[in-house]
């Protein structure tokens, strides 16, 4: 169980090669020290329950919240000198479900695939429905299922990449789990943090959920060729924003008419 969330109690999480949908299944338990162990095993392999772990588990405390944030941040660390040693920009993508993160990155590939090399790890409690959009792009995609997690960690982006193999002087879009809580609390290994947000949910999220707006260097205000079907305060929305987050870069944009996409382009390849 992730103990800063709570999420992921015993859960799977599952990591799938889109290209030969091999899948890599992990079964991850935290001990009360904060050791993390973890359980591998493929579709042609029997997962082997260890009663032992399970008792060490179930029969103690809980590690404290820094000990496993502490463990995070370490392969983050890591995972942001892998980047970077490549010369590798990673980009966090991060909004509730439905906000619109897929169908924006899909989007963004095709209109950038020209001019960059974009890679994808997708991230989601199950199915790979969204890494074949993206592998239909062209562009290579890696689908990590959190089972019970409410988001990636670290731990999951290091065995992503490894499979994900990006080429050198390209970008990694990571597309979180939907979720405006607990995927910004753990650091990737991203340059940067972005935040999506669509006009079909309230104005005052960045109010709601301060902290993911906080963490973010980036809004996308998204869908906004529907905000005549809809009751959503643009200028509130963005001061709301800005009075959590002073230096938050926002971009008002719709993936579908592509109205609002060239300054969001212009911010990725600049960086």
């Amino acid at each position: 169980m992730c103990v800063t969330c709570g999420c992921s109690d015993d859960g799977e999480i599952k990591i799938t090669n889109i290209e030969t949908d091999e899948a890599e299944h992990n079964h991850t338990h935290t001990l009360p020290d904060g050791t993390v162990i973890t359980h591998s095993h493929s579709h042609d392999n029997h997962h082997i329950e260890a009663p032992q772990i399970h008792a060490k588990i179930h029969n103690t405390t809980i590690s404290l919240e820094q000990d496993i944030l502490a463990k995070n941040n370490l392969l983050a660390a890591q995972n942001r000198g892998w980047f970077k040693g490549r010369n590798i920009l990673a980009l966090n993508l991060m909004s509730s479900p439905g906000a619109g993160k897929t169908t924006l990155l899909t989007r963004t590939i095709n209109d950038l695939k020209q001019q960059l090399s974009i890679s994808v790890i997708e991230g989601d409690q199950e199915t790979a429905n969204d890494a074949k959009k993206i592998k239909e792009t062209g562009s290579k995609v890696i689908q990590i299922n959190t089972g019970t997690g409410c988001h990636l960690d670290a731990s999951m982006i290091e065995r992503g990449l490894q499979q994900l193999n990006p080429p050198l002087n390209s970008v990694v879009m990571i597309e979180n789990v939907g979720n405006l809580v607990c995927p910004a609390l753990f650091d990737l290994g991203e340059q940067a943090k972005v935040v999506i947000l669509s006009v079909t949910e309230g104005e005052d999220k960045p109010l709601k959920y301060p902290h993911i707006f906080r963490a973010s260097d980036v809004m996308i205000l998204t869908k906004i060729d529907l905000l005549p079907y809809v009751n959503f305060d643009v200028k509130n929305c963005i001061e709301y924003a800005v009075q959590v987050n002073p230096q938050i870069k926002i971009f008002q944009v719709s993936a579908t008419t592509g109205v609002g996409l060239d300054n969001w382009y212009k911010w990725v390849t600049k960086n």
